[in-house]
């Protein structure tokens, strides 16, 4: 056979397809985010809905806008800036300026997504990108009402922070959370919070929408939440397991990553990574944000994202490393801690020796230093007091 005058198309993946695109997976997320956001409409006034509709609004106009300008086509059809404009307005309080809701939507979609090429190829998760960038502002974005508080929708709030489920569970003080929030009201959504997180109950039927329309298969969030109870059950940090195992499953982020965040990476794999999404990647989705929503938030998920997607780009790699440590070390100054974290730039030279290949030897080293080197660093934290 003569392989020259075959007549063959060349083409970028994803080479199997289906009927179902990119469009019709964000559609179906959207509507399964409704029934949080009628909640949190109730919860927090009509001031959520307007964040929503303001955010969305910004996310589709500037990918509208950076397409006109680079003459490219419209891509604003396949709702994917829309589903990233509702995520970015339901990770922030209600109270959150509009305009600083604006240049969220404006990082996340210009900086995040369009300049790594649109939807698919950026590296990061846009709206969790947003969502760290919005840190920027810390009192803003830490502001917290009551459940059941109208605020505004335009005009000065005088706010009081309201402690959150999470922060309570940060410092581990369950028995002052249980005092204040009880399980049925960490289901139903009755806690302060960011205003798309805290309906327990109607991002669970959000997940189930979308196994019913199998747009996710149920393995994903079960894997995902599974994982995470088991880490809590097993780590109480001094609480009841049971109880911290609930509070940590009902109190946060949690359950909407696995009802959106989640979904929508995984929904979108067979049109960018055909094959994958197994089950070992949903244990991981659920391992690294349960670490990560104890501390710090989303931008730890965005982190590790990064660093899986510049692993053969060094000089990227490092820069948004420092930039996040950077970002680390600003973050604990602002709310008064001494600044720690940022420490871990000690690892980026190491990270940049990697060679990629196996070494000889030390087989065991990181599964007896990492536990050995976390036990010696508390036992000097508890003598230090």
């Amino acid at each position: 056979m003569n392989y020259k005058e075959l007549n063959l198309i060349g083409s970028s993946s994803p080479h199997i397809r289906t009927k179902d695109g990119a469009g019709h997976i964000m559609g179906e997320v959207l509507i399964a985010l409704l029934p949080a956001l009628a909640f949190s409409v109730y919860n927090f006034g009509p001031k959520a809905l307007v964040n929503v509709l303001v955010s969305t609004a910004g996310c589709c106009l500037f990918e509208l806008l950076y397409r006109a300008a680079m003459r490219k086509n419209n891509t604003v059809g396949d709702l994917s800036a829309a589903v990233t404009g509702v995520l970015i307005a339901f990770v922030c309080p209600v109270t959150i300026p509009y305009w600083i809701l604006l240049i969220g939507d404006f990082f996340a979609i210009v900086v995040v997504k369009q300049l790594f090429g649109g939807i698919g190829k950026n590296f990061l998760n846009p709206a969790l990108a947003a969502r760290a960038f919005m840190l920027s502002w810390a009192g803003e974005m830490t502001t917290w009402v009551a459940p059941r508080t109208a605020v505004p929708v335009w005009g000065a709030f005088d706010a009081v922070s309201y402690p959150t489920p999470m922060a309570m569970l940060h410092s581990g003080d369950l028995e002052g959370l249980r005092k204040i929030y009880d399980l049925p009201e960490m289901l139903v959504g009755l806690t302060g919070g960011s205003l798309g997180e805290v309906s327990a109950l109607l991002l669970i039927l959000g997940g189930a929408f979308l196994i019913f329309r199998k747009v996710i298969t149920w393995y994903i969030p079960v894997s995902y939440i599974g994982t995470v109870a088991a880490l809590t059950f097993l780590f109480p940090r001094g609480n009841d397991p049971v109880q911290w195992m609930l509070y940590n499953l009902l109190g946060g982020g949690l359950l909407l990553g696995a009802a959106a965040l989640v979904q929508v990476f995984y929904g979108l794999l067979p049109f960018l990574l055909p094959g994958a999404g197994n089950f070992s990647g949903d244990v991981l989705t659920g391992i690294v944000p349960n670490l990560a929503l104890n501390e710090f938030g989303f931008e730890f998920i965005a982190l590790g994202l990064a660093l899986y997607f510049l692993r053969d780009r060094r000089e990227a790699l490092a820069a948004v490393y420092l930039i996040f440590c950077i970002y680390q070390f600003s973050a604990e100054a602002l709310y008064g801690v001494f600044p720690v974290q940022w420490m871990m730039v000690l690892a980026l030279p190491l990270m940049l020796r990697y060679n990629g290949e196996k070494g000889r030897g030390w087989k065991w080293f990181f599964y007896v230093y990492y536990p050995a080197h976390t036990c010696l660093l508390f036992l000097l934290a508890r003598s230090l007091g």
